[in-house]
């Protein structure tokens, strides 16, 4: 046998090919799992390991500040814009409705009752449109020469009604009839020939509104005192005499249409005003040019791990001739990594926004405001993810990415029956109560008995002309707010509480071990952190995290 094996080269060469195979998969195997040990290292054991920086790390606490403050700047002068919007609309009321109170009756301004009423009113209108520059305290004037006031009454065709012979002969078919009014006509005889023609003949049996609707303009002078630059302001105003439910009741709607505008000519004196334009806008450059990098960073930061996943999945086919579990390959999607992009990217196209309005050449306050609250928003929860290395902090992260498929199931359920109780509540006590009025206002109000918010008004505001209705309402109320308070709320706070549990034993006793788990765990630090050298102030995390105790969290 030993002479066998002594004239068989090919066989020494075979078993020296095997071993050579052997050594390099087991190479490839100790940098991997280097690779993977690193890259789900926190930012400070990267630094002990391998010296590197934590860039992203302090960009993001960079970013938290700058972003806050531009949105504190932002919403300042946002606070400016809506106070001025708001004040001219009531401006508006008093102006042109004729006895108005000050407050809205309901979702209409106020309402008036007789036919006297009714000329008055439409007449008081045109008067104070005519006299605006005389009465308004405001900075408002005309649109321009040829705009006016536009008056237009919509009623059914010609027809009789007989209400004490309960008989009624009518063409349901509708016809609009319009007639305009330009300011300097409304001085003069042309204007009196108008207003005492034949349109302002109202039938009000057949008659089902009147709509005037013009323009005016203003310019909001107290963002000079907060050193901006001021808007201008376009205002399409609309006042509509509903008549369509001809009840003796005639609902006075008021809607103002506001348009920011850029200001064509102007001319401000104040060279504090026109540096501070400046400092805002270089400010903002910066903090495009931080998200930028950050955008450049984290894109990176995913790019790379798609590669360690790719060559994690590869390795585990070749060695094990198995595929990676679905769980194993979502550890390498960073989440915080994809929110932060988000933020980056709607924080870039906000600031620009913001440089455009701060400059007079936009004025989209509502689209920039999202886009900074919403970016805002993202930066400061994906801080979450820094705490969320730490054992004591991050049990929040976990217990709701162990709830949230549960809760999502309940929560679907639940809303089965939410609906249910919705659509029932709209249809029956929506005639007697004015929270069921629709379904939008039913649904709030539930959602607010949930929550044990205005109970008594729900059920003391019950009309009680049908005593059906009103026993069937407390039947309503009771089992809604049993079902839901005492069941619903409580099964979905204990499948939270579940989870909480169960996380903490994790904590305890250890988490289930995956495949990426098993692969890493008899794999030693291979020299990282043998030297424990001070850390820089943004690394003040000191902890020391063993093998044995690994938490991955992306």
């Amino acid at each position: 046998m030993e002479i066998s094996l002594k004239y068989l080269p090919g066989g020494r060469t075979a078993a020296s090919g095997n071993m050579m195979a052997q050594s390099d998969l087991d190479l490839k195997e100790t940098a991997l799992k280097e690779d993977l040990k690193f890259y789900f290292m926190n930012p400070c054991e990267k630094y002990r390991a391998r010296r590197q920086i934590p860039w992203k790390l302090a960009l993001q606490i960079l970013k938290i500040l700058m972003v806050t403050t531009q949105l504190v700047f932002f919403g300042l002068s946002n606070q400016l814009v809506v106070s001025f919007k708001e004040e001219n609309t009531v401006a508006f009321k008093h102006l042109f409705l004729k006895g108005y109170s000050g407050v809205d009756e309901d979702d209409y301004s106020c309402s008036i009752y007789t036919q006297q009423d009714a000329y008055d009113s439409i007449f008081y209108v045109i008067n104070q449109y005519r006299q605006l520059k005389n009465v308004s305290l405001g900075t408002l004037g005309y649109e321009h020469e040829g705009s006016g006031l536009k008056i237009c009454k919509q009623q059914y065709k010609k027809g009789t009604m007989l209400p004490s012979n309960d008989s009624l002969n009518i063409d349901v078919s509708t016809e609009t009839e319009c007639i305009f009014l330009k300011p300097q006509e409304l001085a003069g005889k042309k204007a009196e020939l108008k207003l005492n023609s034949s349109f302002f003949s109202l039938e009000f049996y057949r008659l089902i509104q009147v709509e005037i609707s013009f323009k005016l303009k203003g310019i909001a002078l107290q963002t000079i005192h907060a050193r901006e630059l001021p808007d201008c302001y376009a205002f399409q105003n609309t006042i509509t005499f509903n008549n369509r439910a001809h009840s003796g009741k005639i609902k006075i709607y008021f809607d103002s249409d506001t348009d920011i505008q850029e200001c064509k000519d102007w001319h401000i004196v104040s060279p504090v005003l026109q540096k501070n334009t400046q400092y805002i806008l270089a400010f903002d450059g910066f903090v495009i040019l931080s998200c930028f990098a950050s955008l450049i960073l984290c894109t990176r930061s995913i790019i790379l791990a798609m590669k360690l996943q790719k060559r994690f999945v590869n390795f585990f086919l070749e060695k094990y001739k198995r595929h990676v579990c679905h769980a194993d390959r979502l550890e390498f999607i960073n989440g915080w990594y994809v929110l932060v992009i988000i933020s980056d990217v709607m924080t870039i196209i906000g600031s620009i926004l913001k440089m455009e309005i701060k400059a007079k050449n936009l004025a989209s306050y509502d689209v920039c405001s999202i886009l900074l609250g919403t970016s805002t928003l993202f930066v400061w929860v994906g801080v979450i993810r820094y705490l969320g290395y730490f054992q004591t902090y991050n049990v929040l992260i976990l217990t709701m990415q162990a709830s949230l498929p549960k809760v999502l199931r309940f929560c679907c359920c639940a809303g089965m029956i939410y609906l249910g109780y919705t659509f029932c509540g709209w249809i029956v006590l929506g005639p007697y109560h004015e929270k069921f009025e629709d379904l939008n206002t039913v649904a709030e109000c539930l959602f607010s008995l949930v929550n044990g918010d205005d109970m008594f008004a729900t059920f003391a505001q019950i009309q009680q002309k049908s005593m059906l209705v009103w026993m069937f309402s407390r039947l309503y109320l009771y089992s809604f707010i049993s079902l839901f308070i005492y069941m619903i709320l409580s099964l979905f706070i204990a499948l939270i509480t579940d989870s909480y549990d169960t996380i903490k034993k994790y904590q305890q006793n250890g988490f289930p071990v995956t495949d990426l788990h098993e692969f890493l765990k008899d794999h030693g630090r291979v020299g990282y952190g043998k030297e424990r050298t001070s850390m820089p102030l943004v690394c003040c995390c000191g902890r020391q995290q063993s093998d044995d105790n690994l938490i991955l969290i992306n």
